[in-house]
């Protein structure tokens, strides 16, 4: 018996011996710390109805042994993504890929069963599980797709098949892996190149001039403020991204709960693949404008004391300039700006950290702003700066949080900020 045909016999997928769904297919990876071979017989007596291994000596007919598990894993999610045979929406890029999943999500489940990624599965094991977890009912998938290196966005996409390709944009992230604005480039393109190869669409900003060049010779569709299948416009007074859009059809406006500017790409994005798969255009207007961010992305929490903008959950170069736009612009008088370090940024960690710094004094920014991280601490900063989150909190506790505030937290993962949430 081969994987695939085990896990159409089977109740789902785990890779975690200690979680062991009943009936499910039990995929004994191996990392630095761990080789999941040493408890696929755990794995079994724990209810799994088969296991799928690539080391050691079994004598029992529910263990499958394979070359290598993670690439049976990954071919395994290959062969039921063909066995599904629904439309996927491959979706990467350098900042946005999971509003726009989410927004996609909302506009698409309108009218078709639609499953997306969740959470942040989007690597070359997060991937896989995604597409395995697809319900065999659904009409379509979005399948997110994260990169810090060159070729796996290559990889992923001929896992995962996609139909259509979305790249959000090309930014300034996990530099130390693609080598450079550069890699970050050629590594997101990987997608165009797969779409082209194998004769599928993308759907493309046309307003980004180097999105329109680099998915030369695809089919395409997509947006724009002067040309698309619908164009959109600007349209907000707040902090809350609103767009005006206009298709041969009909016309209407999407007034967000996203904050930022940033946002109004995502929102246009979202309702053209609403519009490409002939959702309603009250259905696209009342999915995302119903929609409300969480998972520490860009999301507005109200404590007892200040308002905070929790954006807590990745930070680079790019997304930092953006959310101090944003921020800033709407709150010049209330504001404080708690930014934290960014990493994957290789050699040009410290010239990227230093020009927030320096973008952060050409806003006059200096008295609304605290700098956490020890490459932040190494930069030419006058203001308030901390080695670490908990060194902040230390200081809060000796002379008192910020009250009455418009409280933004950006940063990476790493940095926790979102610590700091119950003294604000």
């Amino acid at each position: 018996m081969v994987p695939f045909e085990a896990f159409l016999m089977s109740s789902g997928v785990t890779t975690d011996s200690r979680n062991i769904p009943n009936n499910s297919i039990f995929f004994a990876l191996k990392g630095e710390r761990f080789n999941g071979n040493e408890y696929a017989l755990k794995a079994l007596d724990s209810g799994a109805k088969f296991a799928i291994v690539d080391e050691g000596i079994f004598h029992d007919s529910r263990i499958i042994k394979v070359a290598d598990v993670l690439e049976s894993l990954q071919d395994c999610a290959r062969s039921y993504r063909r066995h599904l045979g629904i439309p996927i929406i491959g979706l990467t890029g350098s900042n946005g890929k999971t509003t726009c999943k989410e927004l996609f999500r909302a506009v698409l489940s309108k009218q078709y069963e639609t499953f997306a990624t969740k959470g942040n599965f989007n690597n070359h094991i997060g991937v896989p599980l995604s597409l395995l977890n697809i319900p065999i009912n659904s009409d379509i998938a979005i399948i997110e797709m994260g990169a810090n290196h060159q070729s796996e966005i290559a990889l992923l996409s001929s896992i995962c098949e996609p139909n259509i390709g979305y790249i959000t944009n090309f930014g300034k992230a996990h530099l130390e892996g693609f080598g450079g604005v550069e890699g970050v480039i050629k590594g997101k393109s990987e997608l165009y190149d797969y779409l082209r190869k194998t004769k599928q669409k993308a759907m493309v900003s046309f307003d980004d001039v180097l999105q329109t060049k680099n998915s030369e010779g695809i089919q395409t569709f997509g947006f724009g403020q002067n040309a698309g299948l619908i164009t959109w416009a600007p349209s907000s007074s707040s902090e809350f991204a609103r767009i005006n859009i206009f298709s041969e059809q009909s016309s209407y406006s999407i007034q967000s709960l996203l904050s930022g500017s940033f946002n109004e790409q995502n929102i246009a994005a979202a309702a053209c693949i609403g519009h490409y798969y002939k959702v309603a255009p009250n259905c696209i207007k009342e999915a995302i404008e119903s929609y409300v961010p969480k998972m520490n992305r860009v999301e507005w929490r109200t404590t007892e004391s200040n308002k905070v903008l929790l954006d807590a959950y990745n930070a680079n170069p790019s997304s930092m300039k953006l959310s101090i736009d944003s921020f800033s612009k709407w709150h010049r008088k209330d504001g404080i700006l708690i930014l934290g370090d960014m990493f994957e940024l290789g050699e040009a960690c410290a010239f990227e950290h230093q020009s927030i710094v320096d973008y952060l004094i050409a806003l006059n920014l200096q008295n609304q702003s605290i700098l956490i991280g020890r490459y932040f601490s190494a930069t030419d900063w006058g203001g308030a700066k901390f080695e670490s989150t908990e060194a902040l909190a230390d200081y809060w506790k000796e002379k008192g949080a910020p009250r009455d505030a418009s409280i933004l937290l950006k940063g990476s993962r790493v940095i926790a900020l979102e610590t700091l949430m119950n003294m604000l």
